[in-house]
């Protein structure tokens, strides 16, 4: 009768849980482009990926006409969430709160100022924007998320050393 021959597993790493710093939650928010705003109305939620610039205390980006502006036109107050992903248990994931406001060309100084900060700011990642070279030249509107609360949390099998 043949013995069988135990299977060495490997060492399980348990990964480490920890909150991110706020310099860190700023990091992943400045390294990344594409997160997802939640917002709600009356008992229904709803979340959208964005293409988004992380400016100091805004969040940047442009948008189409319609049914989400006409929503977050009466209910401003949103959560917006980024990842960075390597595997199951490697991971970062930032969360933040905020007010959507949708930037207007004119008015007063303060938010003509704020229009140029968000295009200059937008213009970096996508020079094309507003150009006869646009590859999105349906997202006409231009928006910010003026920031409250940024945290994160993140997951880790690797090796501290």
């Amino acid at each position: 009768m043949a013995r069988k021959t135990p299977t060495r597993k490997k060492p399980v790493i348990a990964p480490v849980f920890r909150d991110l710093t706020r310099e860190e939650s700023e990091s992943v928010l400045a390294m990344n482009h594409v997160g997802r705003m939640a917002y709600s109305f009356r008992d229904v939620v709803d979340i959208r990926p964005i293409h988004y610039v992380f400016d100091e205390t805004w969040l940047f980006g442009r948008t189409s006409p319609g049914d989400k502006l006409i929503t977050l036109q009466h209910h401003q107050w949103v959560a917006f969430e980024v990842d960075e992903i390597s595997g199951p248990f490697d991971w970062k994931s930032v969360v933040a709160h905020g007010t959507f406001y949708r930037l207007e060309p004119e008015g007063a100084e303060s938010d003509v100022k704020l229009f140029e900060r968000a295009l200059a700011s937008i213009q970096k990642l996508s020079p094309d924007m507003f150009t006869d070279s646009d590859p999105v030249p349906f997202r006409t509107e231009l928006f910010g998320i003026a920031l409250d609360t940024i945290s994160g949390r993140s997951s880790s099998t690797k090796s501290r050393a």
